[in-house]
Formats: C-alpha cells, sequence, structure tokens
C-alpha cells in the first residue's frame, strides 16, 4: 500500500469517527435504538414483587437487577434509588404452565410456561409516555422434561425477552 493510499484510508476513517460523533451528540441518532429525550437524566426502579404462585425464589430478585442493569448498559441515564425522571414499578402476575399441541392419546406433547408482569411506566418530562399495562411472554418445552428441568433455561429466556419488550415501550420507538 503506498503512502498516498495510506492518508487517504486514515483521512476517511478520521471522517467517519467525526460524523459518529456528530450524529449521537447531537442527539439525532442513537445507536441503541433511545428515543429518550435529553432532558432525562435518571431513572429509578421500583423493586417488582412476586404477586404470583410458582417460580424461582429469587425471579423477582433476578428480574430486578437485569432490569437496571439494561437501562444502565443502553442508555446514558443514570440510576437513582427513587424518584428518577422516569420510573417503572410493578409485579410479577402470573406464572402459568400450560398444555400445548397434544397428541394422538390426548396428552400434551409440549408444554407453555408463561410468566405475565403488571408494569407502570412514568415519564416526569412527558407525562403522555406514561402507561400502565401488562407485558407477557412465553417459552414452550417437550412434555417429557420436568418443570425442574427447564425453569433454569426458560426463566432467563423469558425474563430477557420481557425486558427488551419493557425497555422497546419506554426508552424506543418501536
Amino acid at each position: 500500500m503506498t503512502s498516498k493510499m495510506k492518508i487517504k484510508c486514515i483521512k476517511q476513517v478520521f471522517l467517519v469517527v467525526i460524523l459518529v460523533g456528530f450524529i449521537s451528540g447531537c442527539k439525532i441518532y442513537s445507536f441503541t435504538g433511545t428515543t429518550l429525550s435529553p432532558d432525562l437524566k435518571t431513572f429509578s426502579i421500583q423493586n417488582f414483587q412476586m404477586a404470583a404462585a410458582g417460580g424461582p425464589q429469587n425471579m423477582s430478585l433476578t428480574f430486578n437487577e437485569k432490569l437496571k442493569e439494561y437501562y444502565q448498559r443502553n442508555t446514558s441515564l443514570k440510576f437513582k434509588n427513587t424518584d428518577g425522571d422516569i420510573h417503572l414499578e410493578g409485579s410479577i402476575i402470573a406464572y402459568e404452565i400450560t398444555p400445548v399441541s397434544a397428541t394422538a392419546g390426548d396428552l400434551a406433547a409440549m408444554n407453555r410456561l408463561t410468566i405475565t408482569l403488571e408494569v407502570k411506566f412514568t415519564n416526569k418530562t412527558s407525562e403522555q409516555e406514561s402507561f400502565e399495562k401488562e407485558f407477557s411472554f412465553y417459552q414452550d418445552f417437550p412434555q417429557e422434561q420436568s418443570l425442574t428441568q427447564a425453569e433454569p433455561i426458560l426463566v432467563p429466556k423469558i425474563l430477557d425477552q420481557l425486558i427488551l419488550n419493557i425497555f422497546n415501550s419506554t426508552a424506543a420507538s418501536w
């Protein structure tokens, strides 16, 4: 590679870096997909309580920590224990196992684990964006597998998807 080509390549890289900085610095575009107002500086999450029967004992604690971590990782907002510019609270209201897809002998070939959350979102700078709604997600598992065997794999996947859905509803315009 000639020195002229190297200089041209360095100039192009420099230009891309400047453009990326300009675009993200002006809040025109966010690479995480967030559409949060620049007026928002903090977030708070009141611990979600377990209001459903069943499920792993530490499920609400795991959910709370994953939710806080997700907001910290994917926004520039700072965590506050209470009274954040945006605030989330709620509870885990359902933890259900239901049979799906029956076999010829009327036995369930698959079972479905569904977790439902009730979420209250408050945006102090834009009240019209605040809401209260339910989020639900499920994963199927084979009938031959016990719930005890399936939970360690399915619950984290379901919680991750619920967190993504909540994040998209509160911080991104998807």
